[in-house]
């Protein structure tokens, strides 16, 4: 949890991880996006989730969810931010966990995913289908 506490959102969501000893300076190059990426507003967000806005602030003090602040100090949200907060709903009920634990969770299945998709691209793959 000590990546969280730099920013807001979850560090790990978009990241890639950084090996060590390897070159950051090519990591952290600058990239432009050709189209503006469409953003979401809190209230946008809070109406297709069905959740309060204070729970979704909340979500976001804890680091479970992604969000910047526009020029206006206003939090704005990728337009995958629904699906995040229907996952964190249903690792809440379904599983009785807390919110601690839910960001632990989300981060171990992030990395899985990560690590099916280096398998796929390695064209090495287990026998066993995907369980996410």
């Amino acid at each position: 949890m000590n990546d969280r506490s730099a920013g807001i959102g979850r560090a790990g969501m978009g990241a890639r991880p950084v090996r060590p000893g390897a070159d950051v300076t090519a990591s952290a190059a600058v990239r432009y996006a050709l189209v503006p990426v469409p953003r979401l507003s809190l209230d946008t967000v809070a109406h297709r989730s069905g959740l309060h806005p204070d729970l979704i602030r909340r979500f976001v003090a804890l680091g479970l969810v992604d969000a910047e602040r526009d020029a206006a100090k206003h939090l704005v949200f990728d337009p995958t931010a629904p699906a995040v907060l229907a996952r964190i709903q249903r690792l809440r009920s379904g599983l009785c966990l807390n919110y601690a634990s839910i960001g632990l969770v989300l981060d171990l299945l992030d990395r899985i995913s990560l690590l099916e998709a280096a398998l796929r691209r390695a064209g090495t793959r287990s026998e066993t289908p995907p369980w996410t």
